[in-house]
């Protein structure tokens, strides 16, 4: 066997390029206002996900309204393909506790963002800045706090923050302003294995040792 022949192979495995994939963002259905909640569903393939969100908001748009996702630059990447559709979004004016309920386990979900302008928030688990960019209201940049887990809005952020891991809740404090608003969105669930990125899950990286070992087994038994 080509001593060449498996670095090529290794180097063709790991220079493979993330994907964009394909996100399913929140129908947002109804609102209720003596629970200050607002309910949607998330379609993930073939599961229906209800999606609860609970805490003050300004206003919610269920079925019609100002397409604040528009432009769509600040919310698609090399990670996300789609950007939120229409007008559903949830605009928050006073500070405080937020919570979204989802009624299976999701993985790695999404949070679209629309005018979070000097706005400070944490999540308290780690979050990752997907994408940031010039929005409805302007442009600005989500800076990173030094525990990884919220960020400051820099100008008018618009753009894409992702929760990695399997979550059945989000919970998040966010400060007063005119108002700032946002969407939910997953690439997949949690029992199903969620959306790769491009990134080796385990098992591929298994089978891929298995693969090596093999290639390394045949080049021995050649030069035998």
């Amino acid at each position: 066997m080509n001593k060449l022949l498996i670095p090529l192979i290794l180097a063709g495995v790991f220079a493979l390029p993330a994907h964009a994939d394909t996100v399913y963002w929140t129908d947002w259905t109804s609102t209720s206002a003596t629970t200050s909640q607002v309910s949607g569903t998330l379609q993930v393939g073939a599961t229906s996900v209800a999606v609860t969100y609970s805490g003050a908001y300004a206003f919610a748009q269920t079925s019609a309204g100002t397409n604040f996702w528009s432009p769509d630059a600040p919310y698609t990447s090399s990670l996300v393909d789609n950007a939120p559709p229409a007008s559903d979004i949830i605009g928050l004016a006073q500070g405080g506790t937020k919570t979204i309920l989802f009624s299976e386990t999701v993985q790695d979900p999404l949070i679209a963002l629309v005018s979070w302008n000097g706005n400070t928030v944490d999540f308290g688990v780690p979050i990752q800045i997907v994408s940031t960019g010039q929005g409805y209201w302007g442009n600005g940049s989500a800076i990173l706090n030094a525990a990884g887990t919220g960020f400051f809005g820099n100008g008018e952020v618009h753009g894409v923050i992702r929760l990695p891991g399997a979550h059945t809740s989000i919970t998040f404090t966010d400060t007063s302003e005119n108002w700032h608003g946002f969407t939910i969105g997953v690439v997949g669930l949690a029992n199903q294995g969620g959306g790769s990125n491009g990134v080796p899950e385990p098992a591929s990286l298994a089978l891929l040792g298995i693969g090596v070992a093999g290639l390394l087994g045949l080049r021995r038994r050649t030069r035998a």
